[in-house]
């Protein structure tokens, strides 16, 4: 069943890219309008603000009135409770949202639509009107409502989402808006549209050439009290900013051999010995720009970059993985009305590391009357509409560890007395300036044949970041 869910995510995965980019020949835009057909379609797409006047507003189907604008504002927008959902569902329509900063945008529909698809539309439409001018708020949809009307032209025709790549819209979508484009222009828009290099438009020119690489990661850890390690995974990403001339070619190595899905790097003799010096890649995914083939040869990933800011790579990883902290609390119940906890942070990585914007949130019952804190280094305080008491450390290097006592006080009520509290986990929030998963890259080349530049002309940047996500230890 696992095999089976895993073949129909990557499948669907695959959908979507094929559905989102435009490197497509005639007879597979037929295709695509056809499975957009089975998918559904988009009634209407309205842009908000914070106060839910409405700034952009595009009717598709006649099924879809003005009276979703009003529903929507009144239902999500000015609700009295948060509503947490992102589809909401009422008299027979739906509405998919996403928030933006003080933008609310919201694809409106009545038929049987696939959700993923239509967040994923949202979610390209967003990073297409970001990559045109910059924050997407209130004030730049105002500025650029124009533009917007012309974009959504481009990537939606009659509730069917179309071309959505950046790049291939900026070669005929100027700030101004529509010109005329010369035959040169026109023949450049074909080729990228039908080409293979749909994502990088030629003529690029910087004075600096520059390359920009962040491997972060997000460690997600459930420890119980004995200290053994409930659940743990890693999900990492590969961001990047390039800033070259041309129509470079970027290559650069993870390790010297990495494992995915149990397939080690073929020529390594001592199996015990590879699995030391690998890293096991559970699941993966590229941009398309990466070459695949590549990849599963030489281990090495070969591509040619975007212009500006995107994501090469997305992975997750369980094994092997470095915890950058320990966590170990302590609660001992003296009486009905004290309780003492004491919590105590162990780092576990090289001494001549700073990890920084820690925080420990360390819960407490709701019949607390009082709090009295003790810590070694740091801030911290009891808040009492969280029932939790916040630990701030700024910065704390590898190897060290600091703890921090209390004494609660609680008052005697008959209900919560006949009701056993039950306690939660002890949260915390760290970044630290390495990848926990031990991914490292090696090297970072540059070529590019037709342009007078080499490898050791680019300026080339790496860096690790390593982020709690769900990082808890049961009291």
């Amino acid at each position: 069943m696992a095999k089976r869910n895993t073949l129909l995510f990557v499948t669907f995965s695959f959908l979507l890219h094929f559905l989102f980019t435009d490197r497509c020949t005639v007879s597979f835009a037929l295709i695509k309008s056809h499975i957009f057909q089975q998918l559904g379609m988009i009634g209407g797409l309205f842009v908000y603000n914070h106060k839910g006047e409405v700034l952009i507003s595009r009717i598709y189907r006649d099924d879809v009135t003005r009276n979703a604008v009003d529903a929507f504002r009144v239902n999500v927008i000015h609700a009295r409770q948060q509503v947490r959902s992102p589809v909401t569902n009422m008299a027979r329509t739906s509405f998919f949202h996403v928030k933006r900063g003080n933008v609310w945008i919201c694809a409106v529909t009545r038929q049987n639509v696939n959700a993923a698809m239509v967040f994923e539309f949202l979610k390209r439409f967003a990073d297409t009107m970001q990559s045109y001018f910059g924050k997407l708020n209130e004030e730049n949809v105002k500025n650029n409502f124009v533009l917007i009307y012309e974009l959504l032209d481009e990537i939606l025709d009659f509730g069917y989402p179309q071309n959505t790549d950046p790049g291939v819209l900026k070669t005929f979508i100027t700030q101004q808006g529509v010109r005329t484009a010369t035959k040169e222009e026109q023949s450049q828009i074909t080729s990228q549209v039908t080409g293979q290099i749909g994502w990088r438009r030629e003529g690029i020119k910087y004075r600096r050439n520059e390359l920009f690489l962040d491997v972060i990661e997000y460690v997600n850890l459930l420890m119980n009290q004995q200290g053994q390690v409930l659940s743990a995974h890693v999900a990492g990403k590969v961001a990047m900013k390039s800033y070259l001339s041309g129509m470079p070619e970027c290559k650069f190595g993870i390790n010297d051999k990495i494992t995915i899905e149990g397939k080690s790097k073929p020529g390594s003799d001592d199996p015990n010995k590879a699995s030391r010096a690998a890293v096991a890649i559970d699941d993966c995914q590229f941009h398309q720009c990466v070459k695949l083939t590549k990849f599963e040869t030489e281990h090495a990933i070969s591509f040619i970059p975007p212009d500006g800011e995107y994501e090469l790579m997305r992975y997750r990883t369980t094994k092997d993985i470095q915890l950058p902290f320990r966590v170990i609390p302590l609660v001992r119940e003296v009486s009905r009305n004290k309780m003492e906890v004491k919590v105590v942070v162990k780092s576990n990585f090289k001494p001549s590391l700073l990890a920084q914007k820690i925080e420990v949130r360390i819960p407490t019952p709701p019949n607390t009357s009082g709090v009295q804190l003790i810590c070694m280094k740091g801030k911290a305080k009891y808040k009492a509409g969280e029932n939790a008491i916040v630990w701030k450390i700024k910065r704390m290097a590898g190897m060290k560890e600091s703890q921090i006592s209390a004494e609660i006080d609680l008052l005697s009520t008959g209900n919560v007395e006949k009701k056993k509290w039950n306690r939660p986990p002890v949260s915390m929030n760290f970044e630290v300036p390495f990848a926990p998963s031990g991914l490292k890259v090696r090297y970072l080349k540059v070529f590019e044949p037709k342009l007078n530049y080499s490898d050791h002309d680019v300026i080339k940047w790496v860096r690790y970041i390593g982020r709690s996500g769900l990082y808890e230890t049961r009291c």
